[in-house]
């Protein structure tokens, strides 16, 4: 057997493989998730969501700093919002003394340089549990879009860097653009999901900040999984309403959707690994099913190889530190 092309001499070393290794995971490529919560010294852990954890601010700033000691460089901060708080006008989300704008504050005071990107949606606040202003059991669009666009305003008063929709409103990049421009925060971002599909993967999440919706389902916003083309119109149409970012979520199950975003746009695109992905390694390592740091890493790597430049993940400190 002669052969001119032996495909597995670049295979035969560890230091072989890592030579012509495509693609290279790094602590920065990273988003960490973060899920705060009222109170002082406060760590409770997410039923659904083994060894992940709401925590108080103060808690927070100290996890923050490890973060950044792990090469992390950018958080995305949710907060639960208590009942009492909850309405249908998202009154609290726009309270310059609410949590988010005080755990903002408290981040950059603690860690300036972390890149801090903050969740600008209504779910967490609403007294429906839905991303937008309810009227007749209808989630309306113009009216929500008005409230994200003072809330992102709000964010960026406290400090915040980057500004997250992730509610699927139409219009609302352009009119948040719009909003940060007019109040002279034009050095704020957006990262705009643009590709948010209605996913069974998001349940975990609900159990953290209480926001599952009071009624049906988040479908006459979210994208329907089946299609694939509407996540490349709804993303251009971001781009050209201001977006600096773009993201599909979930990740694991629309990587063909993470690279067909990247190869339509030239901004950077993020993927979020969502908490029902996380929650399934989680469960079967602990089943002994899997090894977890080597589904961890492949996962991660899948997501990155696909397309993404940066991963929001729930693993991303277990992962920054299997890296080191």
């Amino acid at each position: 057997m002669q052969l001119i092309r032996r495909n597995r001499i670049l295979r035969g070393t560890p230091a072989m493989r890592a030579m012509v290794a495509e693609t290279i995971l790094k602590p920065a490529d990273f988003i960490a998730p973060l899920f705060i919560t009222e109170g002082k010294g406060v760590k409770e852990e997410i039923s659904s969501m083994q060894n992940y954890y709401r925590m108080s601010i103060d808690l927070t700033v100290a996890e923050v700093k490890e973060l950044w000691n792990l090469g992390i460089k950018s958080v995305l901060i949710f907060i639960k919002c208590s009942d009492d708080l909850k309405d249908n006008k998202g009154t609290e989300a726009v309270n310059p003394n609410g949590l988010m704008q005080r755990s903002i504050k408290a981040i950059k005071d603690a860690c300036p340089e972390m890149v801090v990107m903050t969740d600008v949606a209504l779910d967490p606040y609403s007294s429906y549990g839905h991303d937008g202003i309810v009227e007749n059991n209808e989630i309306v669009n113009d009216a929500t879009v008005e409230v994200l666009a003072r809330m992102s305003v709000s964010h960026a008063e406290a400090g915040a860097d980057i500004v997250a929709p992730s509610d699927m409103m139409d219009g609302r990049i352009l009119a948040i653009r719009e909003a940060l421009e007019a109040s002279n925060f034009t050095k704020t971002g957006i990262m705009s999901y643009s590709a948010k599909y209605a996913s069974c993967f998001y349940g975990p999440f609900r159990d953290a900040l209480d926001s599952a919706p009071g009624f049906g389902d988040k479908k006459t916003y979210q994208m329907d999984y089946a299609n694939r083309l509407e996540a490349i119109k709804e993303t251009i149409m971001d781009v050209e309403e201001g977006a600096d970012i773009v993201m599909v979520k979930p990740a694991m199950s629309y990587l063909d959707i993470i690279r067909e975003i990247k190869n339509e746009v030239t901004l950077p695109v993020s993927a979020y690994h969502v908490s029902g992905e996380y929650a399934m390694i989680k469960a079967a390592a602990k089943m002994g099913w899997l090894d977890e740091n080597k589904a961890v890493l492949e996962s991660l790597t899948s997501i990155k190889r696909a397309g993404a430049d940066l991963i929001a993940t729930y693993y991303a400190k277990h992962a920054a530190k299997l890296i080191d």
